[in-house]
């Protein structure tokens, strides 16, 4: 029977996982067990950091919003804008809004204003 060499495969695997972490120094780019543990390591934070993102974009769009919002006065803040926005079925997610705040501060004081004016007047008509 003829002898099997295995090191063809194995070295084509080894390859291509070590493509994914070329950019790593040293033993982390060299040492197949160093390389496999650095990888899974690398593809963990790459998930938690991708959940991570939207938490911290969300922040900042609220920030940004809640400054602009604030410079009209101390009493009107971002939780009763949304507040408003969402008693007058404004459906503006907080990206949008922030980049409203950005762009042009006079176009969110304008909506601010309408809806406190909307509101106001409903529940002093009693419609709500």
């Amino acid at each position: 029977m003829t002898r099997t060499k295995r090191g063809y495969i194995a070295r084509k695997r080894r390859t291509k996982v070590r493509s994914f972490v070329s950019s790593f120094l040293g033993a982390h780019s060299r040492l197949t067990r160093t390389i496999s543990q650095h990888k899974i390591r690398a593809l963990d934070s790459a998930h938690r950091d991708r959940d991570r993102q939207k938490i911290n974009f969300r922040r900042l769009w609220i920030t940004r919003i809640n400054a602009v919002i604030r410079e009209r006065g101390v009493s009107y803040s971002y939780s009763r804008l949304i507040h408003d926005l969402y008693k007058r079925q404004l459906l503006l997610n907080r990206k949008i809004l922030a980049q409203i705040a950005i762009s042009n501060r006079n176009l969110i004081s304008i909506i601010s204003n309408g809806i406190v004016k909307q509101v106001d007047w409903k529940e002093s008509a009693g419609i709500i």
